[in-house]
């Protein structure tokens, strides 16, 4: 018992930060249509997003060697929370972007912040519950901020200051905590190239589940509200896909470390393309029908990023570890920045169905690079599976000693 309340206020803010985090975007997407913005202008919010995201795990570390942990939280939460308590101020699609810049920036140097102290506390024996803690706290959250989307109203200041309030509500932990701040950590470096290095097969896996999952948060709404659901189905769709996600990732797991780690990821692929062309041309499907479709998808594509980071580091030595999922996370942001905008405009173009069609594209090009890179070199013995929740390149940090040890 004493583990989960040793960690009870970092653990209870993941949980508010998500809630506010993972709302924002289909809140964003919900309101956008309800004021008249285009797809692609739609788009382009969940692009920004993740443009902020990508400079706040990047600056963070940096942020933090200067001014320490709490600090650097506290001033990462007051720009996600100014984020969202402006878009009511200005109703305009390009200041909404700059917004959405400011929130990104912010929940990743806070789950940076987070991760950091986590590893600085955490031993050997304890790593594995305090990840398994640090998991069902971040996609239970993940999985409520959904749902808040049905009793949202959109365009509202009170669904904007509701997030907000939640956003500055982490913070109260973190400042009333009576552990000791850890000492500063070490900046890793950013080297996105030794992920191409040590498996091109695992980059191009990660900017693939950047494609599935950025641009299905981000413009999904666009898609279920174009489908015929109503705003409290739309929350419901979101969260069958974060469902599906969750369920899958144990057993794929324990595939992963059972069978060799490119036949996974091939497989899951070929999973992908069969869920995304069922649900564009599958256009009867009842509520139920639709719903169980976003579960599937989210079922074979959730897990393809953590299957993709594993098989890096069955490459990697132990000195890389923190590096190489920073360069892990770098092409996931990559993908994470390009791939809402472009679904939107082919959306724009060609219809809902488009949002999937161009999914199963990528999925296709992984399988095709999966056979490729498989006649290129053998297999190679395996590190474990373990969940990446894409927050930070620090949670590297969490899992490499316990690599080592085994």
């Amino acid at each position: 018992m004493r583990l989960p309340l040793s960690f009870a206020a970092l653990f209870l803010s993941v949980i508010l930060l998500q809630l506010s985090s993972g709302g924002v975007g289909p809140l964003d997407a919900i309101s956008g249509i309800t004021l008249g913005f285009s797809t692609a202008e739609i788009g382009m919010l969940g692009s920004a997003h993740f443009v902020g995201f990508f400079i706040g795990c990047w600056w963070a570390p940096r942020l933090m060697g200067s001014v320490g942990h709490a600090r650097a939280f506290s001033a990462f939460t007051a720009l996600g929370a100014i984020g969202l308590l402006s878009h009511m101020l200005i109703t305009d699609p390009i200041a909404w972007a700059v917004m959405r810049v400011a929130t990104g920036v912010c929940i990743a140097g806070c789950y940076t912040v987070i991760e950091a102290w986590l590893n600085s506390e955490v031993t050997n024996e304890t790593r594995g519950r305090t990840m398994g803690l640090y998991r069902i706290a971040d996609m239970g959250a993940s999985l409520a901020a959904q749902l808040l989307i049905g009793v949202l109203t959109p365009a509202a200041y009170v669904s904007y200051n509701l997030l907000a309030l939640l956003c500055c509500a982490a913070l109260l932990p973190m400042a009333l905590t009576t552990r000791r701040q850890p000492t500063t950590p070490s900046t890793p470096r950013l080297r996105p190239m030794l992920a191409v290095q040590r498996s091109p097969l695992a980059a191009a896996g990660a900017v693939v589940a950047a494609l599935s999952s950025a641009s299905f948060r981000m413009v999904g709404p666009v898609y279920g509200q174009d489908v015929g659901l109503a705003l409290d189905q739309i929350a419901l769709f979101l969260a069958a896909f974060v469902a599906g996600g969750a369920l899958a990732q144990y057993p794929v797991g324990w595939l992963a470390d059972k069978f060799d780690r490119r036949h996974i990821l091939i497989w899951l692929s070929v999973a992908a393309i069969a869920s995304c062309i069922a649900t564009a041309t599958l256009t009867d499907l009842s509520t139920t029908g639709v719903m169980l479709m976003a579960g599937l998808f989210g079922l074979t594509t959730f897990p393809i990023f953590s299957v993709a980071s594993a098989h890096a580091h069955d490459f990697a030595n132990s000195d890389e570890r923190v590096e190489l999922s920073a360069a892990m996370m770098f092409w996931f942001a990559c993908g994470a920045i390009a791939a809402p905008y472009l679904a939107s405009v082919l959306m724009e173009a060609y219809g809902p169905p488009a949002l999937f069609m161009m999914i199963a594209v990528g999925h296709a090009g992984l399988i095709l690079f999966g056979v490729i890179r498989m006649r290129a070199r053998p297999a190679k013995a395996k590190t474990n599976y373990v969940y990446a929740p894409r927050t930070s390149f620090l949670v590297g940090r969490l899992i490499k000693s316990s690599r080592e040890k085994d």
